[in-house]
């Protein structure tokens, strides 16, 4: 029988210091393989959106692990590398900005993030999900508000989508190199957004998205 989601959004002070809380609860429920969900690219007007599948060792140590958007890009590199060496398993999956523009980008951001779980080898028997938006999937589930703060396998999760992600616009950049993509990754810089009235949307951009739609011919 498939287990209702679950949904969390207050936490104790003693489950805030433990980012391993959400992991051993549910390992001492009787599942074994807990994997971290999370996604980079929800906002950018331009670029896929990626989203990564996390099994950590329980209590594995990993120096500075957090939300990727608190850690320098250094510092995400040399993380993802520590990750990739200790994980027990991660799935990547890259939904593209023709997939976005087509089924809208929470849509998008869902999906990628079944692939990615579905990519996992050997498949978890739990999942942690940052957000609020449960994947289509018959694993049990819970969903955590603000979770790549609150659960290590989260964290991880979220630096490997990060790292994945914004190397891929460094690609982009090289390619298109009259937007600037390596500077802000797809985001709605100032830079970015003259560029877009300059030259129109590449073939990368979201037409969908406010921002950019307003120039496509």
């Amino acid at each position: 029988m498939k287990e209702k989601n679950i949904q969390r959004s207050l936490f104790t002070d003693n489950e805030k210091r433990d980012l391993f809380f959400f992991e051993k609860k549910n390992r001492e429920r009787g599942y074994q393989l807990i994997a971290g969900i999370d996604e980079a690219g929800r906002g950018p007007l331009a670029g896929p959106v990626v989203a990564s599948a996390v099994i950590l060792p329980i209590d594995v140590e990993i120096d500075g692990l957090t939300d990727s958007k608190k850690v320098s890009p250094s510092k995400r590199d040399f993380l993802f590398d520590e990750i990739r060496e200790k994980a027990l398993a991660i799935g990547t999956a890259i939904v593209d900005n023709d997939k976005i523009d087509s089924i809208n980008i929470l849509q998008a951001t869902l999906l990628a993030m079944k692939k990615a779980v579905e990519e996992l080898s050997p498949l978890p028997h739990y999942l942690l999900i940052d957000g609020i938006s449960p994947i289509n999937t018959n694993i049990p589930l819970e969903t955590i508000k603000k979770g790549d703060s609150l659960s290590y396998s989260i964290a991880a999760a979220s630096i490997i989508a990060k790292v994945t992600r914004d190397r891929l616009m460094v690609e982009y950049d090289r390619k298109y190199p009259q937007y600037g993509f390596s500077s802000h990754k797809g985001y709605g810089a100032k830079s970015h957004m003259e560029a877009i009235i300059k030259h129109g949307p590449s073939p990368i951009h979201r037409k969908s998205f406010s921002g950019v739609k307003e120039y496509v011919k």
